[in-house]
């Protein structure tokens, strides 16, 4: 998204599109996905395979949590379009703290001392940055630009940290089973009216008009142009697809957490291939980040270690009980 700003892009609706407008991959899996269960069926006594599993009650949730996300696409794309990679990704790590919260009143989350130690470092890492936040303003933006990237993408973290908890509620109150297949269903439906929601914004600002100047006056090239724009929505399915995933299979928070940890590699290949300042705030809040990230695996190691051993404890008391 950022290499897409650096070399003469600046429609920030055309980037937020980009962040969900690859819905279409998901479908093609989903059509491969049906013919795989119809095949399927006539080897068990010509079951018909079913074409749609979600049900409209879910559609409605599913299509209001998109519409967020669309709103939350365009405020990140906004802060990538004004911030380093290096400190947008640390502002992001503040979600965690967001996700957390809204963990907590709308699925009870249960909290560890270990879990609560990672929000807390996490949050305090990416306020940090919030001390010197002139100190790395890019060459020739003005300071009002900067705050206000740096405001929308606090905001982006905000809601992102809403719809996460949001979307575990929305298994939670479904009313049908959560399958593999209805995951995808719901990424689909999601972005698809996040993109609606991202493409009104692009009729207004007049962008889809301005693409092909852009791209003729591209830094790197036409074919560049259209290349990096191509990856960011295959890049973005993938990311969005990982996150709804692992709040199917274990939570919000874990999803939070894992979209946290990507931090590190980003502060780093910011420095390294945009050639981005590398301040003590920003030293001091990755250090936090990774202590943050550390406290929390540690604490669900051993509570997985935990829970294993009473497993096996009460196996083996009852091996040892006598027969009658």
């Amino acid at each position: 998204m950022r290499l897409y700003f650096i070399h003469g892009g600046n429609r920030v609706w055309l980037s937020s599109f980009l962040e969900t407008g690859g819905w279409p991959v998901i479908v093609v899996v989903l059509i491969i996905l049906y013919f795989h269960r119809r095949a399927a069926g006539k080897n068990e006594h010509n079951k018909r395979a079913t074409l749609i599993y979600m049900r409209p009650r879910l559609f409605f949730a599913v299509a209001f949590i998109g519409i967020l996300t669309g709103l939350d696409d365009y405020l990140y794309a906004y802060g990538i379009a004004r911030l380093p990679v290096s400190t947008s990704a640390l502002i992001i790590a503040s979600q965690l703290a967001f996700t957390a919260f809204f963990a907590y009143i709308l699925v009870k989350q249960k909290f560890t001392a270990y879990s609560i130690n990672a929000v807390v470092l996490l949050t305090i890492g990416a306020a940090v940055l919030a001390l010197h936040t002139n100190s790395d303003r890019p060459e020739g933006e003005s300071k009002k630009e900067y705050l206000m990237g740096f405001v929308l993408t606090v905001a982006a973290a905000l809601l992102y940290g809403f719809v996460l908890p949001l979307i575990e509620l929305t298994y939670e109150n479904a009313k049908q089973a959560i399958t593999y297949t209805l995951v995808l269903e719901i990424q689909t439906v999601m972005c698809l009216f996040a993109t609606i929601f991202c493409t009104v914004g692009m009729i207004i600002n007049n962008d889809f008009k301005a693409i092909p100047r852009e791209a003729d006056d591209f830094e790197l090239g036409t074919i560049e142009y259209y290349t990096i724009l191509c990856f960011n929505a295959l890049v973005w399915q993938c990311f969005f697809l990982g996150a709804i995933g692992v709040i199917f299979c274990a939570s919000s928070l874990l999803s939070g957490i894992i979209i946290a940890v990507c931090l590190p590699l980003t502060e780093v290949l910011g420095v390294l291939l945009y050639r981005e300042k590398f301040q003590v705030e920003k030293g001091v809040a990755l250090v936090l980040s990774l202590w943050g990230f550390a406290s929390y695996f540690y604490g669900e190691y051993k509570f997985t270690k935990k829970l294993k051993d009473s497993i096996q404890s009460s196996q083996q008391s009852t091996d040892s009980e006598p027969m009658f």
